[in-house]
């Protein structure tokens, strides 16, 4: 297992901001002009993209706690780790991601996949 890298706890701090005001400068320090970010519900590429996303989250969950549910697992600049989305204790949502840290220390592409995977 790897240590958590900084950029990616900085990413569960912008999703876990209540204050609407600082949500962009967790953005633009987190991620590359350009993200890419993949998941069941989303597949957008840009800062503007990834700040209507965090702030439709904030808005539907406002009580929200996302959290790392695993260690980090990584190589050659990819991250992948299990996370959890708890609003008032409950858990509503756990997946993982696959990100991607570029050579400027910012995320550059995020794979989320939501739910364990099935059993064969």
């Amino acid at each position: 297992m790897s240590e958590t890298p900084p950029v990616l706890q900085r990413m569960t701090d912008m999703w876990n901001e209540s204050d609407p005001g600082k949500i962009r400068g967790y953005i633009d320090e987190i991620f590359s002009e350009d993200v890419i970010f993949i998941d069941p519900a989303n597949s957008i590429v840009g800062r503007d993209a990834v700040e209507t996303m965090v702030r439709t989250l904030r808005k539907r969950l406002p009580e929200a706690i996302v959290s790392h549910s695993s260690g980090f697992d990584g190589h050659h600049g990819l991250y992948r780790y299990h996370w959890e989305i708890h609003p008032g204790g409950e858990l509503v949502v756990e997946g993982f991601d696959v990100s991607e840290i570029d050579s400027s220390g910012r995320v550059s592409r995020v794979e989320g996949f939501s739910c364990r995977i099935p059993e064969s």
